[in-house]
């Protein structure tokens, strides 16, 4: 089965196998004539990425990188990418690759046109609305994985360096111009990636779903996601050239990331601080941290699960849906604690402070209180 599609929403996005080669007239069309293409060191040297440049380059468009982005970016990758586009008087961004690339890619094409401080435009109220929106940049957005859904998300986290706090950085001009989503570029991740990014993606959907605020759109969408998930994740990590199930996990992720304007909780709200001070990949560390997210969430989430479960064909309602979890990690190879990612015990009091003043926190179904985070953190490290 051949899946390709042109979609609006929530941008253009141009999907299906073997169209990373649209990538130079897309760029164009939203007037770059001299891209810089932002992505992490990892992906800088693979072939991927320099079939992107090579594509780039026969389009007129020159060949320009910047790679010096660390797993969970922060602001001085952040400063070095908006200097390296300054420098080389570039008009547009190609943000590539997983999380950290789309991420810092986007920030880099907003920053290069403020005077305010990154920080200044953290998601709090209408903090967006300080930024001058005449000099940022536009961006074409080209997923390497099937987790964040950043490429149709309208902000980026950015790890604070001196505070390793990391911050949701939010403004509508984010939102990339087109999105080309090409199955095929992920087709060679490895096992473990694989593995993390679709936990992401399913962990998006599942706390978007679970939310207690009103937004039965992103909840339809949500539920989809997940369906997506439990019949094609095993199958694209069995198999990583199953395009079929690469395609549909990139459909999950991007289904995510749109639901989950609906909120998140107590998964990233602990997720992040752990990504921030040991460094742990964002997607593995939600996937670690879920069950015992689900235990503690139980008592107002009951009710939505076990339609989600009937819709899931999962037997046994919430006892049902909680067991195809721990089957699906089992699965993937998902360690059972944090400390198989080398988190210890020594920062606890720290990281429950940080996850009660994450903005995901705000979406848990259950409040969660500094007492309730550091006992999460016990049970799940």
């Amino acid at each position: 089965m051949t899946i390709t599609a042109n979609w609006s929403y929530p941008t253009a996005v141009k999907f299906g196998a073997g169209r990373i080669k649209e990538l130079a007239d897309h760029c164009k069309a939203l007037g770059m004539k001299k891209p810089l293409l932002v992505t992490d060191r990892g992906l800088a040297p693979m072939a991927i990425t320099q079939n992107a440049l090579d594509i780039l380059e026969a389009g007129g468009l020159g060949r320009a990188i910047f790679a010096d982005v660390d797993p969970n970016p922060n602001d001085k990758n952040l400063e070095a990418g908006v200097r390296a586009f300054k420098d080389g008087g570039h008009d547009g961004v190609v943000a590539f690759g997983g999380g950290s690339g789309l991420d810092l890619g986007k920030c880099v094409a907003f920053m290069v046109g403020q005077t305010r401080p990154v920080w200044d435009f953290e998601d709090i109220g209408d903090w967006w609305t300080r930024a001058s929106v005449e000099g940022i940049a536009p961006i074409v957005a080209v997923p390497t994985t099937a987790g964040t859904g950043s490429e149709v998300g309208r902000a980026s986290v950015i790890t604070n360096s001196a505070s390793h706090v990391k911050k949701v950085i939010f403004h509508p001009r984010f939102l990339p111009g087109v999105t080309i989503c090409d199955p095929e570029l992920t087709v060679r991740m490895p096992k473990v990636i694989t593995a993390g990014t679709g936990m992401d993606a399913f962990a998006h959907c599942l706390e978007a779903y679970s939310s207690p605020f009103y937004h039965p759109m992103s909840a339809g969408i949500a539920l989809e996601g997940m369906r997506l998930v439990k019949e094609y994740l095993p199958r694209a990590y069995k198999d990583g050239a199953d395009i079929e199930a690469r395609a549909n996990m990139m459909s999950a992720a991007a289904m995510g990331a749109v639901a989950f304007q609906k909120g998140l909780g107590a998964i990233h709200s602990l997720s992040h601080p752990v990504g921030a001070i040991y460094n742990t990949h964002h997607g593995m560390t939600n996937a670690v941290v879920m069950p015992p997210v689900l235990r503690f969430n139980r008592p107002a989430i009951e009710e939505k699960i076990v339609r989600a479960a009937a819709y899931l064909g999962i037997a046994g309602g919430f006892d049902g849906f909680y067991d195809y979890v721990l089957k699906l990690r089992e699965e993937l190879g998902v360690p059972d604690k944090l400390s198989a990612l080398g988190v210890g015990t020594d920062r606890i009091d720290e990281m429950a402070e940080m996850a009660i003043v994450d903005p995901t926190a705000g979406g848990n179904p259950v409040e969660l209180t500094l007492d309730a985070a550091k006992k999460l953190f016990r049970e799940c490290i």
